[in-house]
């Protein structure tokens, strides 16, 4: 498969199950009082939008956008509702949203290394800006820990 192909559908697929997650925390936590509410909405955007432009440039190539499978999202779901449950502080949110984040990042890092040699340098820009805005949504997080 044509590595270019496979650095985007990586990104396309992180930030649509990112996007997907955060949607579901934020239904989870809609009529509460939560601080970290607000960033976790311009954390959502920031995903959709990379989302939406990995997903362009994927059907670009004339290629077929793979979706997550369900029992991902199911799971994804299901385990956020119960972290809500157990604890909806701040604290617990946060430190659960970066666990997840942090191993995106990690998975990213590989991938940019892995890759920077044989993709093409707008495609290798748009993983090190994905991988930044990773390293930034943390530290914004940890803010609430």
């Amino acid at each position: 498969m044509n590595e270019n192909i496979e650095l985007l559908e990586y990104i396309y697929k992180d930030a649509s199950m990112a996007a997907f997650t955060l949607e579901e925390l934020l239904k989870d936590l809609n009529g509460r009082d939560n601080k970290i509410i607000k960033p976790c909405e311009d954390i959502l955007k920031g995903y959709e939008r990379y989302r939406d432009e990995t997903k362009e440039k994927i059907l670009k190539l004339d290629t077929e956008v793979k979706e997550e499978n369900i029992l991902s999202k199911m799971g994804a779901k299901m385990g956020i509702k119960k972290e809500v449950l157990h604890d909806n502080s701040d604290a617990s949110i946060a430190d659960m949203l970066i666990k997840g984040i942090s191993m995106g990042t990690i998975d990213m890092e590989k991938k940019i290394e892995n890759y920077k040699e044989n993709v093409d340098k707008e495609n290798l820009k748009l993983a090190k800006d994905f991988y930044q805005f990773q390293q930034e949504n943390i530290e914004e997080l940890k803010k609430h820990l």
